[in-house]
């Protein structure tokens, strides 16, 4: 008995230590910064998760909308704050792999200098051609591409674009050629598609799906995993016969580097839980996106994967930085 009363105070104050040395969070707001102007789709997802992030953690979460140079003063911003959990990150996916794939010589590394908390959402592009093109599938959009080798082209949002990343990859991967046509956006690639001056593109699923169903573009195939519930009937890359081929956009939000474990555990499942709450997904659906709400693990993997693959693209496309 005299030694369950020695031990017992011992093992309280143990209890109790490992109590004290869970991190106080949140003690203040939170923000997430937004490297973009209002209105986007990183924007969009910030304040989607917001207030269910707000309900989740019981502490104020505020939106931040950081611009300039596309992207990287946000950035420089989010590596300066401390890694408490307090400042978050909507890591695009052009600033997380299309970016430092063309720049190798960015001044922030995204595998290295995040800590890395969720995929949050996920959109793919859309093979589409022009319905004069004799191709409703890969294999006969391939025949017709090298049958003739500078009569296709096709459009993007600019030069290092997920656009044009998805169609140099296609490009790569069934050895045919197109002439690649930038624009300022993906509405001015969208109407010259229609008008029939580009013969084919890969766009946001957002973008084409309404003129898909409208019979004024044909879909050839869906650069997501599996078929996308806006575009059902269009198979996949991948059951077309082009493994791994994945293409289309993300944001993943992300810390500054060295968050410590058990706060990154906490902070990954109050935006897991923020994330699944139904009316972001309602919000989120409507511009194509699907709610993914991965772990960190998964993100730092894809930003990894998506590197080697863009990087390949670049080394084969010629791409350089602007």
């Amino acid at each position: 008995m005299m030694l369950h009363r020695r031990l017992l105070p011992a093992l309280f104050a143990g209890v109790a230590g490992k109590a004290s040395a869970q991190p106080a969070w949140p003690t203040r707001p939170v923000t997430i910064v937004v490297p973009f102007v209002p209105g986007g789709a990183s924007d969009l997802l910030a304040r989607a998760v917001s207030a269910p992030l707000q309900a989740a953690i019981g502490q104020a979460v505020l939106v931040e909308n950081r611009t300039g140079a596309n992207g990287l003063v946000a950035v420089q911003h989010v590596l300066r704050q401390p890694a408490d959990g307090h400042t978050l990150f909507i890591g695009a996916s052009g600033l997380m792999s299309v970016t430092p794939a063309i720049n190798p010589r960015l001044p922030y590394d995204p595998v290295t200098d995040f800590t890395h908390l969720t995929l949050a959402i996920s959109a793919p592009n859309v093979l589409v051609v022009h319905p004069s093109l004799p191709a409703t599938n890969v294999a006969e959009l391939v025949a017709w591409l090298k049958a003739n080798p500078r009569a296709g082209s096709f459009g993007s949002s600019g030069i290092g674009s997920s656009e044009q990343f998805g169609m140099e990859l296609f490009k790569l991967r069934t050895g045919t050629e197109a002439t690649h046509v930038p624009y300022t956006g993906t509405a001015a690639a969208v109407t010259d598609l229609l008008a029939g001056t580009l013969q084919l593109s890969t766009l946001n699923i957002a973008n084409v799906a309404p003129h898909v169903a409208a019979g004024r573009l044909r879909a050839i195939a869906v650069g997501s995993a599996a078929r996308h519930p806006l575009l059902p009937q269009v198979p996949s890359f991948i059951e077309q016969g082009l493994p791994d081929f994945i293409t289309g956009s993300w944001h993943g939000i992300v810390a500054p580097r060295g968050v410590e474990p058990a706060l990154q555990l906490r902070l990954q499942e109050s935006l897991r839980t923020a994330l699944r709450n139904p009316e972001v997904a309602q919000r989120l659906a409507a511009t194509g996106f699907a709610v993914e709400a991965t772990d960190g693990a998964a993100l730092k993997t894809l930003v990894e994967t998506d590197l080697a693959r863009w990087r390949e693209v670049v080394r084969s496309a010629g791409i350089t930085a602007g």
